[in-house]
Formats: C-alpha cells, sequence, structure tokens
C-alpha cells in the first residue's frame, strides 16, 4: 500500500510531459530520483515524477497524507482486506489500524513517505558484497559468505527498531525479493567459479574441494578438467561446462541457500525476536533444495505466484509449513490502460471473478495463510524504471477504485474466515 505507484522516469524523454507542474509549485515535491536501475532503461539517479501521489493532492487537498492513510484504512476494511503487504508506506501502516507486514529496505534509498519517493524499495542488500558472477532482475546475488551480507542485513533490519520491531501489529519481515537461484542446480556455483579470485563465495567453494578431493588433480579427474593448480582455478573466470562437477556444484547451491537463508533470520530476530521471518518471496518457484532450507529457517514460506488459481500448489515431499503468496494479480485493457499485466483476462468484470477464484482456491488450500495483491494502485502509463505500466490495481491512477474488482473483493473478503472453516462456498 503505497501513494507512489504511479511514478514513472522523466529524464531523457521530457517531450512527453511538457505539461508538468513548475518545480516551485505545490507539486514540486513529486518530483523524484530513481533509487534502482533495471534493464538497462534508465540510471539510479534518473529523475521521477509521481502521478499518483500528484493526484492525491488534487483529489484530497493539502492534508493528502493523513487524508488518504485514512481513507486506506477504512477502504481495507470495507472491501474485506485484512493485511497490508510487502513495500508498503510506514506512514500508512504506522498508525495501527490494519495489520501489516515489514520491508527490509536497502540502506540508501530514499525515505518512503517522501512525496517524491519512487514507490519500490530496493532489497537487494547494496550495502554488501554481490557474487561478481551472477545477475537476475533485481541485480546480483548477494554473497552471503562476506561478512558485509549480514552486518548490512542487521543495520537493514535495526531500521525498524521503535516502528514495527516489536509492534503487534506487523506480521513479520521481508529480507529479500525474487533472488535468481538459477536455472538449474548448478548455475549459481558456476556463476560464482566465474567470479574473481578474491570472490567470498569462490574461496569458500574450492575450500569444499579442497577437502573433498585433496589434489587438483583428483579433482581434475572426477571434472574432465585441466586446471593447473587450485590457484589456477580461483584465477580462472570462465565456468566449467554444465555437466564437470555437476554433483559438487549442485551441492554448493546448498550451501549457499543455508547461508542466506540462516543469515537472515538471525538478523530479524536479533532485532525483533518475537517477528516472524517471512522468507524470500520465491519467483515463482525455486530448486527442491533451496525451497527445503528456506522451510527450515523461515516461520512462512513466501512465493510470489502469477497464476489462475493455487489448486496445483505442492510443496516439495516431507515439507509441511505456511505458505504466504506475496503478489498476483489480473489485468484488463476494457479501461485506462495499454497492457493488461502478467495475468491478463478479458475485462474488468473477468478481473473480478479471477480475483474471487484465487483467493477462494487460497482459501480452500491447507498451507496457505494469506495472499498479497499487486499492487494497490496501476502503474503509470509510461512506466516506472523497468518500464512495467500494469493495470493492475484496486484503484487507478486518480484513486478511483476499479468496482468490479471491488466488488469480488468484498464478495470473498467478507466470508475469508467461514469459508477457511468449510461452513460456506467460496464461490457465492
Amino acid at each position: 500500500m503505497t501513494w507512489s505507484c504511479g511514478y514513472t522516469p522523466i529524464t531523457g524523454r521530457e517531450h512527453l510531459f511538457a505539461d508538468l507542474p513548475p518545480r516551485d509549485s505545490p507539486f514540486g515535491p513529486f518530483y523524484g530520483r530513481s533509487t534502482w536501475a533495471i534493464s538497462g532503461l534508465y540510471q539510479r539517479g534518473t529523475e521521477t515524477y509521481n502521478f499518483s501521489g500528484a493526484n492525491l493532492l488534487r483529489k484530497y487537498g493539502p492534508n493528502w497524507p493523513v487524508d488518504f492513510a485514512d481513507v486506506t484504512h477504512r477502504r481495507l476494511r470495507s472491501w474485506g482486506l485484512n493485511t497490508m503487504a510487502n513495500c508498503s508506506q510506514p506512514a500508512i501502516y504506522l498508525q495501527r489500524k490494519t495489520p501489516y507486514t515489514a520491508t527490509v529496505y536497502s540502506l540508501d534509498s530514499p525515505p518512503e513517505d517522501t512525496p517524491g519517493a519512487t514507490g519500490y524499495v530496493a532489497t537487494i542488500h547494496d550495502d554488501s558484497r554481490v557474487i561478481e558472477g551472477t545477475s537476475g532482475d533485481w541485480g546480483k546475488f548477494p554473497d552471503v559468505f562476506d561478512p558485509s551480507f549480514k552486518a548490512t542485513l542487521v543495520r537493514e533490519v535495526a531500521q525498524h527498531r521503535g516502528a514495527a520491531a516489536g509492534d503487534p501489529w506487523c506480521l513479520g519481515y521481508f529480507p529479500g525479493n525474487e533472488l535468481n537461484w538459477g536455472a538449474d542446480e548448478t548455475t549459481l556455483a558456476r556463476a560464482v567459479l566465474a567470479s574473481p579470485a578474491d570472490q567470498p563465495a569462490k574461496r569458500a567453494l574450492i575450500g569444499e574441494l579442497k577437502t573433498k578431493y585433496g589434489g587438483i588433480a583428483q579433482l581434475n579427474a572426477a571434472w574432465k578438467s585441466n586446471y593447473g593448480s587450485w590457484n589456477a582455478l580461483a584465477e580462472a573466470t570462465t565456468p566449467p561446462d554444465p555437466e564437470q562437477g555437476r554433483e559438487d556444484l549442485a551441492a554448493f547451491l546448498g550451501n549457499v541457500a543455508e547461508e542466506y537463508f540462516r543469515q537472515c533470520r538471525e538478523a530479524v530476530k536479533e532485532i525483533d525476536p518475537a517477528g516472524l521471518y517471512l522468507g524470500c518471496r520465491f519467483a515463482g518457484w525455486s530448486h527442491g533444495v533451496v525451497f527445503r532450507i528456506a522451510a527450515k529457517y523461515s516461520d512462512v514460506v513466501s512465493v510470489n505466484r502469477y497464476s489462475e488459481t493455487l489448486t496445483d500448489l505442492r510443496l516439495p515431499d516431507g515439507v509441511d509449513k505456511p505458505v504466504l503468496i506475496g503478489e498476483w494479480h489480473f489485468g484488463a485493457l476494457d479501461r485506462g490502460k495499454f497492457h493488461a499485466s502478467l495475468r491478463p483476462v478479458a475485462d474488468q468484470q473477468a478481473r473480478g471473478e479471477a480475483y474471487q477464484r484465487y483467493v477462494a482456491s487460497a482459501l480452500e488450500h491447507p498451507l496457505v495463510v494469506g495472499t498479497h495483491w499487486h499492487q494497490f494502485g496501476d502503474q503509470a502509463t509510461t512506466g516506472r524504471d523497468d518500464g512495467e505500466n500494469f493495470q493492475n490495481g484496486f484503484v487507478d491512477v486518480c484513486d478511483t477504485p476499479y468496482s468490479e474488482t471491488i466488488a469480488a473483493c468484498r464478495r470473498i473478503g467478507h466470508r475469508l474466515y467461514e469459508v477457511r472453516a468449510g461452513r460456506g462456498p467460496a464461490n457465492r
């Protein structure tokens, strides 16, 4: 829940925005700077404009942050929604009128409650070292073997002291978002071997190989490789073929996951012992070994799952853990926008029906404990930093609710506990 869903970069395409308000006007505070760079479209520091925030000033007047926060809580109750999701606005959730989740955010992001804030809070631990050979939609994978990883995590969680930490309205913390665990179980380890010799993760992997094989000749025999020495392996930045050392590299993925989830949990519990660690918001799914270790350390496993329903959601054999859906949505093109989102449907009526089916499937699933819609308001037609310009909001950029979706929210939301308890059908 944020008031900056409809922000957009303007640097380099100012001609598209000739009628933006002067910077010294009451709308000047809605100019901001991008805090993240992705997809090669814009650089960090690119100037942005927050259209949704500016429209809230037009709608509610000078006291818009307070009035919008108040109406948001009243809307949520009216619509049958009982939680505020990841990357919500502290100025809204700290009114303590609706249970919320807290984001563990990057230390160099701007204050989320400034009018020009970009609306996205980085969760890639910018202050800690990354594995240079990796890539991913939200940046390189953090080097969990470097002490900076844990230190940065603790500092990030500590920003919630005096606010979310210890607050009974706070359900828990998300310290990460859609990390790239690799196309197969060897991808991440191969990226480690493609990194510089001083990469802590590379040193850790080579240390494990030394312990197992003793000498480089034994490694070469097992991997069918020709490294001249352990130092040569450390200096090499060309990763082995996928089948070279597959067993060893797949095993290292488990070690990375162990370090990642253990340290995330420790950081949360160090600052807020009673706070729940809500996992890493998997992008759809992950490898079995990663999921098992996530379940070992997470109080709740979080998955961002864009699908029609959750009827086919299954955990790996032997894993029994609550599951929180961190993101999902549907969109349509019959009103207002040019991109129907990641799950397009025919029109707004179909969108409401799809919403109800999805939540009904969650209520009927024994492991699912919540679903967090992405996102409260539509994105700007001209796109955010990565180009996303989805019709994915409960409200549009002018803060007008989509009536069909809200009607579906109420149909299922006002009967959540009845349906969950098996005392009535979900499709009524």
